[in-house]
């Protein structure tokens, strides 16, 4: 680096996180980024420096002479960010994070801990089956099921979700449980839009339909779990939602339909701190709750 040139803080922060970190996939989690762009970023800010700041080995990074004494120059600069961001920004801050319905009450018990991090952060959740626009700035974060192929989005691997058979008492008192889940001839099932004719429960439901009755179709999973609370018929539902309902009865142990869950957001260098902390906190959240959400304790 020619006499004179300054250092830039993005370069620092790629440093500082691969530093904290120890590899280059977990400062690529930290920042929200593949790990490549971490060891470009790294070998960029090497050459213009002139000398080499990590030993690559095979158990992680390991600082240099010249790494050490470049790190507590960038977690001062950090920490001096942090203090003028702390002080100057006296107005929460806002993450939204769509979700699909039945997943909040995850979340709403683990509020108090992320509050106890971040007082300044306000957690808007965002329920229902509409997709919001990410890209166009309706959320910052999404929790999504089934397959993506959007490439301007970063998608985390959540998981899946599980779903089974449900039935109440009312409906249980007009039919008698099906012996079989995979016969429901003379059954009344509750059924998908043919809009989600993709989502793999609503192909199990209609691959059943043959010889049973279809009570009603709809989107919205609220609806459907009314519906089945009702004793309108058949539900297969989220376990998530139908194991935590007590005025339904699962009717097999069987998970009968899985798909995988994502938490997807726009593919960004540079994430605010609020957005990774909502980051981390997702992510916690969701294994701490994978088998429940699985629909086995398996």
């Amino acid at each position: 680096m020619a006499e004179g040139d300054p250092l830039h803080w993005d370069d620092l922060r790629f440093f500082l996180a691969a530093a904290q970190a120890g590899t280059l996939a977990g400062a690529a989690r930290r920042l929200g980024v593949d790990h490549a762009t971490i060891g470009r970023r790294l070998g960029s800010l090497e050459k213009a420096l002139g000398t080499p700041l990590f030993i690559r080995a095979p158990d992680g990074l390991h600082l240099t002479p010249a790494g050490e004494r470049l790190l507590p120059h960038a977690q001062r600069m950090a920490d001096a960010l942090a203090q003028a961001r702390d002080e100057l920004l006296d107005r929460p801050a806002r993450v939204r994070l769509a979700m699909p319905t039945g997943f909040t009450r995850l979340f709403t018990s683990q509020l108090p801990r992320l509050r106890a991090l971040h007082p300044q952060l306000q957690l808007e959740l965002l329920t229902g089956a509409h997709r919001l626009d990410l890209k166009h700035g309706e959320a910052e974060l999404a929790i999504r099921s089934g397959p993506l192929t959007d490439p301007d989005l970063v998608a985390r691997p959540l998981g899946h979700s599980g779903w089974s058979l449900y039935a109440s008492p009312a409906y249980l008192a007009r039919h008698s449980a099906p012996q079989d889940v995979d016969d429901l001839r003379g059954h009344e099932l509750i059924g998908y839009e043919p809009a989600l004719a993709g989502v793999p429960a609503a192909q199990w439901v209609e691959q059943r339909l043959p010889g049973a009755r279809l009570a009603l179709r709809s989107r919205e999973m609220t609806d459907m779990l009314a519906a089945a609370v009702g004793g309108a018929g058949l539900a297969l539902l989220p376990c998530l939602i139908g194991d935590d309902e007590p005025a339904l009865r699962r009717l097999t142990p069987a998970v009968l339909a899985q798909r995988e869950l994502w938490l997807v957001y726009p593919r960004e260098s540079r994430l605010a701190e609020p957005v990774q902390a909502v980051i981390r906190f997702v992510l916690e959240v969701m294994r701490s709750n994978a088998p429940r959400i699985a629909g086995s304790e398996n």
